[in-house]
């Protein structure tokens, strides 16, 4: 009997393949800014047609230029990563300025594959109710900060993939959710508890694509009622004022 922990043989083609793939990459270092088949071949103990092969299907996905440098797909990559390390720098001090106005908890989120991560929390000190989110959460693609990233992405497929787990009707409800999002620039959400709401806005990081999202939990009186004007006030400004951090 085959171990659960052992990939069958369909699956070690393309565990392999990614293996090399990540090796042939791993070529370049201060003194290495481009790759050829004999320098690949060299390196990994490869005949030249195999590390040709490796390099022109990396070129077809954008790891690699046409010249064998790094592609522009590396490039984007890099350019998300300066975005949320600048993030995670800009951010703390507007989230508790933001807390601090709306006397509600603020949630900066970053996209992921399954929906918004909840990635820096700042809690109203003075809230006798304290609603929070820990750091790392994934929030489901109808929370408001899942809503409003996916409402400023332009890549459909990006969309497609969140919404692929929910049944056809609650999908289009939802794909109705973004489109008014994108007309309001504000994503909302009851959290699926009577009383309680959370609300978000885009940041913005020069592009067309959210980068994060930035939200307020809350009771539906704090945050719908008569009063909740100064609050989302105060978390639209919050959400530009980081985005003209980051803008280029």
């Amino acid at each position: 009997m085959r171990s659960s922990t052992t990939p069958n043989a369909d699956d070690r083609g393309p565990i392999q393949s990614i293996d090399r793939a990540a090796a042939v990459l791993a070529l370049f270092d201060e003194n290495t800014h481009a790759l050829t088949p004999a320098l690949v071949a060299d390196r990994l103990g490869l005949n030249r047609s195999t590390a040709h092969r490796y390099l022109h299907a990396l070129q077809t996905a954008g790891f690699l230029s046409a010249g064998n440098g790094l592609g522009p797909l590396v490039d984007q990559l890099a350019a998300l990563v300066s975005t949320r390390q600048q993030l995670v720098t800009l951010a703390p001090p507007v989230l508790r300025r933001l807390s601090d106005r709306a006397g509600l908890t603020a949630v900066l989120s970053l996209p992921g594959r399954g929906g918004a991560i909840a990635t820096l929390v700042e809690e109203a000190p003075d809230d006798t109710i304290l609603l929070t989110v820990r750091p790392g959460t994934v929030l489901e693609p109808r929370a408001a900060q899942s809503r409003i990233l996916l409402a400023y992405q332009t890549d459909p497929n990006a969309v497609a993939r969140a919404l692929a787990a929910l049944p056809p009707a609650e999908a289009r409800t939802e794909q109705a959710e973004l489109a008014k999002a994108r007309r309001d620039g504000l994503a909302w959400a009851d959290l699926r508890r009577p009383g309680l709401e959370s609300v978000a806005v885009p940041v913005f990081g020069g592009g067309h694509d959210a980068v994060a999202a930035i939200g307020l939990i809350g009771t539906t009186a704090l945050l719908v009622g008569d009063e909740a004007a100064p609050r989302i006030d105060a978390l639209r400004a919050a959400g530009e004022e980081l985005s003209s951090l980051l803008a280029p």
